[in-house]
């Protein structure tokens, strides 16, 4: 069998044989499985025939796992009839290779480890066409040269190498399933009931939607001076907050927490003008005042506190400003493998740009290319994404202002991939507007209606994979730009229009 094996890995082309693999281990591999078909149950949820360095190898391998799937004995004899025309197991003295395959029966102990150093060499030789494909693409001026795109390409296919490398792919059965859906409960239990996944740090909002689950993708909308992006940034810091309590103070696994780092894809507002915001929340100095440096002796000790306790806050800003969805994606996976990022925020969907040099001519195309994106990152990560959208102004020209899901602008595909579609909307924010002359008749009634509706918003929830609609009724101080539970009517089980 040696000869046969050597001659085999001869064949292979000067340039290939110089990568990484022991073809060896490959025969020794394939006549394991061939003499126990019992060892192929954990083997093929690993080791894929493109694994294998020796293309003959890879179909042996395929065609074992084939025979072996109709409930037959995958052996020599019954495969056979499947490499009579084989040119390159003719080269090797034709089927009979297959009988010299199991000529050592030692190699069924150390099957295992054979599969296991095949499927790191594949890595590496994977590693090794992602590094040749980006000196090969540098070095090619002919066409357009885009080095950013190029980056963007390469980080894409070594983050793919690296999450091969990670696991044993994604099928699951079942009992899998069943005990991940145990799991989601238990964790609702011991965090006091209602949240099965990541909390927002708002408990009617938690109560509702059962927090933020893995690979969802949540669509945050409003028209602008709702407080898009400041309910965005509270959940984001509360998120990350209760990450630092389970795991730092409780001494909770990270994967028990009700908090994750976040990733904040801020291309509206600077880092700094995000930071400002969180710091004014937790300080209680309004934003303009920290800016404009109003601030009491007092006021700058509350903010270097608060400065001091977020100091390792593990929320990470990205304000890079025209991002497309393919860079935004290759960001974010740098960030999980890198941060180990649990949701991802943009602010906002709409200033994203989708990869094609055209695509201003069909915008709904693009944004539906962009919420696509989003799903598949949610997806890919199994991570919430958490997506602000802007709507269109026909909200504007209603007496009733409450936004519907037909407002979502250029909507294309964005209400179909959200797994949830959240409408921000503050009453006060429009009877502001139509404030009259002191003087005016209406003036009085228009001074109960803004004392009614002071400081309150609305949450309402328009679409919901895991439950029903509805409305959550919460509080919003604009000073320092933060939303909390309101005391009453948390909870309003109908949405009007």
């Amino acid at each position: 069998m040696a000869d046969n094996i050597i001659r085999l890995a001869d064949a292979a082309a000067p340039e290939a044989s110089t990568l990484p693999h022991n073809v060896e281990a490959e025969a020794a591999l394939l006549g394991a499985l061939m003499i126990d078909n019992r060892l192929a149950e954990d083997i093929q949820l690993k080791l894929r025939p493109d694994h294998f360095f020796e293309p003959l190898h890879g179909r042996v391998y395929e065609q074992i796992l084939k025979v072996i799937d109709r409930n037959m004995i995958a052996s020599p004899v019954t495969l056979r009839p499947l490499f009579e025309h084989d040119e390159e197991m003719k080269e090797v003295g034709g089927p009979a290779y297959l009988a010299q395959l199991t000529g050592s029966g030692a190699a069924i102990i150390g099957a295992r480890d054979f599969a296991e150093q095949i499927y790191e060499l594949a890595l590496l030789r994977a590693l090794i066409g992602v590094g040749r494909e980006m000196v090969e693409n540098a070095l090619d001026t002919s066409e357009e040269v885009d080095p950013k795109a190029q980056i963007e390409q390469a980080e894409s296919a070594l983050y793919r190498v690296a999450e091969e490398g990670g696991g044993e792919g994604t099928v699951k059965s079942f009992a899998d399933a069943t005990r991940l859906a145990v799991q989601m409960a238990e964790k609702a239990l011991n965090t006091g009931g209602g949240l099965s996944g990541l909390t927002t740090g708002l408990d009617s909002i938690n109560a509702k939607t059962g927090g933020l689950h893995h690979s969802d993708l949540v669509i945050l909308a409003g028209r602008p001076g709702m407080g898009k992006t400041a309910l965005a940034t509270n959940i984001a810091f509360n998120t990350a907050q209760r990450f630092i309590r389970d795991t730092v103070l409780d001494g909770l696994p990270s994967e028990k927490s009700a908090g994750a780092p976040v990733a904040f894809f801020s291309l509206e507002m600077s880092a700094d003008q995000l930071a400002t915001r969180i710091l004014a929340e937790q300080s209680g100095i309004s934003s303009e005042s920290l800016r404009m440096g109003k601030i009491s002796q007092q006021d700058f000790r509350n903010l270097a506190r608060a400065a001091a306790e977020l100091e390792n806050l593990p929320l990470y800003i990205d304000d890079t400003a025209g991002l497309t969805i393919a860079a935004l994606r290759t960001r974010a996976r740098r960030l999980k493998r890198q941060r180990g990022i649990g949701m991802v925020v943009v602010d906002y969907l709409q200033l994203l740009q989708g990869s094609g040099k055209n695509s201003n001519d069909n915008r709904v195309n693009e944004i539906s290319e962009i919420s696509r994106g989003l799903k598949t990152l949610a997806k890919e990560l199994n991570v919430p994404v958490i997506a602000l959208s802007q709507l269109s102004r026909a909200v504007e020209q209603r007496e009733d202002k409450r936004p519907q899901l037909a407002d979502l602008r250029e909507s294309g595909s964005i209400e179909q991939d959200a797994d949830m579609v959240w409408f921000v909307y503050r009453e006060e924010y429009y009877l502001a507007a139509k404030q009259p002359a002191d003087d005016h008749p209406g003036f009085q009634e228009w001074q109960e209606e803004m004392n009614r509706a002071y400081g309150l918003a609305e949450l309402i929830i328009a679409k919901q994979r895991h439950g029903a609609t509805g409305k959550v009724r919460m509080k919003f101080e604009a000073k320092i730009t933060r939303f909390s539970d309101s005391v009453d009517e948390t909870y309003l089980p109908e949405v009007r229009g």
